[in-house]
């Protein structure tokens, strides 16, 4: 049911900004758009009322065209691989940078979306970070099919593929560095068990220590 807005400022019950043009009423409550109608709508449904009692209109506007979104790349294997932190025979396993987190309820929320859909298992939001980290049951629920869920209710990801490209290369770099230095320390240590060796032909040191630090070399 929509009525046009006339003497009255109205404030979205969702998301708490003025209702200027179009009012869209559901019972008792007004919302702005009829995204925000929606969000209300599903959190209902699924008894997660409780969002709006923990901060006052916590919600976030919700574009109408927001399942219009074009997510199809999230369909692609090997972008899949890039984003995703973990996955086995039945578990995927991701952390999602998502800017709009800015209140507790958002955190109540974001850690209750296995309410929502039942192949989603566990949800933990980093507060600081703005990020999400969230296993679901792939079978059960696509990567696509997540990020289209978070869209929905507000909480859109923000993915750059340009920023998951430096993962693998940042690991492989961190690989080098670990090994240039493991290979420093048993260079400077062969060096240091050598020096018997070269004292050897003064005779200022004893056989039997000389072939102990040899021992060492060779290990």
């Amino acid at each position: 049911m929509s009525k046009v807005l006339t003497d009255k400022k109205l404030i979205c019950d969702h998301c708490g900004e003025k209702c200027d043009s179009d009012l869209v009423t559901l019972g008792d409550k007004y919302f702005c758009c009829n995204g925000c109608k929606l969000v209300y709508e599903l959190l209902s449904e699924n008894n997660l009322d409780s969002y709006y009692n923990i901060e006052n209109k916590p919600g976030i506007k919700v574009p109408e065209s927001v399942r219009s979104k074009h997510f199809s790349y999230l369909d692609n294997e090997k972008i899949i691989e890039k984003i995703i932190d973990f996955r086995n025979e039945s578990v995927t396993k991701v952390t999602l940078f998502i800017p709009q987190i800015h209140c507790s309820s958002c955190i109540w929320l974001l850690e209750n979306l296995s309410r929502l859909n039942n192949g989603i298992k566990f949800s933990r939001v980093q507060y600081l970070k703005k990020e999400v980290a969230i296993s679901f049951v792939h079978s059960l629920i696509s990567l696509r099919q997540l990020v289209e869920l978070l869209a929905t209710i507000g909480y859109e990801p923000m993915l750059s593929l340009d920023d998951y490209e430096f993962k693998p290369q940042k690991k492989k770099t961190n690989s080098l560095i670990v090994r240039l230095a493991i290979a420093g320390f048993c260079f400077a240590n062969i060096m240091l068990f050598s020096f018997p060796e070269y004292l050897s032909t003064d005779g200022l040191i004893e056989p039997e220590f000389q072939k102990f630090f040899g021992y060492l070399n060779i290990l």
